[in-house]
């Protein structure tokens, strides 16, 4: 065995030698048959030497047409026309998928965030309540919503829908014939991550205190039938858009028509126990801070995916734009509310400072792309001092948020849209229509959130008794703990 064992490693060697070799003794012969031939060849007279390399440059211009045709065949182009648009198509049509995927997350992110800062004796109902949302808010956008909101040609104001689905063999749904950035289904999984979102910022404005079948029958009707109605009016080419309305990605659309359908559902609803009393605010303290940092920082990345998603394709400098103005937006949220609530109550407080990170977000959706990297910089500031004043002030006038998803979403979505007539590059943006696209999509919010809530109020009641509220919802409505007990 030795003998075998020795002999296989000497041809190893050898191999190895002889391969190593190989190019250096190659590289050296070329080397000697140029010098060679160098040698050989006379030099040539100083006209000659102009016309040869006027010739040699001629010909090894690789880019002209003659070079061109020399080596590629029309199939050859033909080949490449065709490939380059559809791989161009695909990678858009890819980060739109991409993007919905990002939008989902923030759905764990919403949840996290709403269940560490409420009670631990409520956190699985706060769960179930988003597993709800999702669920049914993308099963109700296919059914009618997307179809209603993205109608084409309609009246500007209301179009009924209807499923959304069609035919896997109709290429025009399937190729850039639909749109240059992507599928029938890219853009339905798209957009319908953000339907659901309405509801999810709703669902923690009235936390600890709602019946549960209530909520999950009005997030039901606010998700299938409200959000597609407004969200047509610029989206979808209504009145909003024909007259100049801009909201990139949805501080309007998305968050100010959830904040203020959560501000309704809590006028409705009224506060927590004990919460405002005889001797002034009694805060209610989440149990879980790691939980909410969770939840917020899960939001800013999905963010990525809210607002780069928004560019509807994968152009390399429209996604890295909306990254750094989302992005600054956000830091700058965060700074400007922690010095304020550091300067408003004595101390640096967590729960402000990742607030101060949604609002800078959610104000910054609205003109992602068409304001400069100062400005981003400013809206997240001012909405990351809006917060702080907001929350201070629907405590003050005894409206119990336990997140502050109204002064997150509502009043800093108006900011946000607002702020898209104040510095945006592109002087088709008008703050007047700014002011008036923002105050009709919350107010349409608000609206319709009053109505159908007091409506639930009277026929199956919205609130939980004083007793099941004392004991949490989630042994009254789910019983099952959160976590095990000790």
């Amino acid at each position: 065995m030795s003998h075998y064992y020795r002999l296989l490693v000497g041809s190893t060697v050898l191999g190895l030698v002889v391969s190593l070799a190989q190019p250096i003794w190659s590289q050296e012969t070329t080397e000697e048959v140029a010098s060679e031939e160098v040698v050989a060849v006379e030099e040539p007279t100083t006209e000659e030497a102009v016309v040869e390399e006027t010739v040699v440059g001629e010909e090894s211009d690789d880019s002209s047409p003659a070079a061109e045709d020399a080596y590629t065949t029309d199939a050859d182009r033909a080949a490449t026309e065709e490939v380059e648009p559809f791989a161009e198509f695909t990678v858009n049509n890819l980060w739109i998928c991409i993007s919905a995927a990002l939008v989902f997350i923030m759905h764990l992110g919403f949840t996290t965030l709403e269940a560490g800062l409420t009670q631990k004796k409520n956190a699985v109902n706060i769960i179930f309540k988003n597993v709800w949302i999702i669920c049914t808010g993308l099963l109700l956008y296919a059914a009618w919503g997307f179809n209603a909101m993205y109608p084409g040609d309609f009246n500007g104001y209301f179009a009924m829908g209807s499923w959304f689905g069609a035919d896997l063999t109709d290429t025009a749904m399937t190729t850039a014939q639909y749109n240059a950035g992507y599928t029938w289904w890219g853009d339905f999984i798209f957009q319908s991550m953000f339907a659901a979102t309405a509801a999810t910022i709703v669902s923690g404005a009235v936390a600890e205190r709602v019946k549960l079948p209530t909520f999950m029958l009005f997030s039901t009707l606010l998700v299938g039938f409200a959000y597609p109605i407004s969200g047509s009016w610029k989206w979808g080419g209504g009145w909003l858009d024909q007259n100049g309305f801009y909201d990139f990605a949805g501080s309007s659309i998305v968050h100010a028509f959830g904040g203020f359908a959560a501000l309704a559902c809590v006028m409705v609803l009224g506060p927590r126990m004990g919460k405002y009393t005889a001797e002034g605010i009694k805060p209610i303290v989440g149990h879980s801070m790691p939980l909410a940092a969770i939840g917020v920082f899960l939001l800013w990345l999905g963010w990525f995916g809210f607002n780069g998603g928004s560019a509807l394709s994968a152009d390399p400098k429209a996604v890295s734009y909306v990254f750094v103005t989302t992005s600054l937006a956000a830091a700058a949220g965060a700074v400007v509310s922690i010095v304020c609530s550091w300067v408003l109550l004595n101390k640096p407080d967590v729960s402000m400072a990742l607030n101060g990170i949604l609002a800078g977000l959610v104000g910054i959706t609205a003109g992602a792309d068409t304001v400069g990297e100062g400005s981003s910089i400013i809206i997240g500031g001012v909405a990351g001092g809006l917060v702080v004043a907001s929350i201070l002030f629907f405590d003050k006038i005894k409206c119990d948020d336990p997140v502050g998803a109204i002064s997150v979403h509502g009043i800093c979505g108006v900011w946000g849209t607002i702020a898209v007539g104040i510095f945006s590059f592109n002087p088709d943006h008008s703050l007047l229509w700014q002011t008036i696209g923002t105050l009709a999509i919350g107010g349409f919010g608000f609206a319709f959130s009053l109505i159908v809530f007091s409506i639930l109020k009277v026929t199956m009641g919205v609130r939980v008794s004083a007793e099941v509220e004392a004991q949490g919802l989630d042994i009254s409505e789910h019983g099952a703990h959160a976590y095990s007990l000790d």
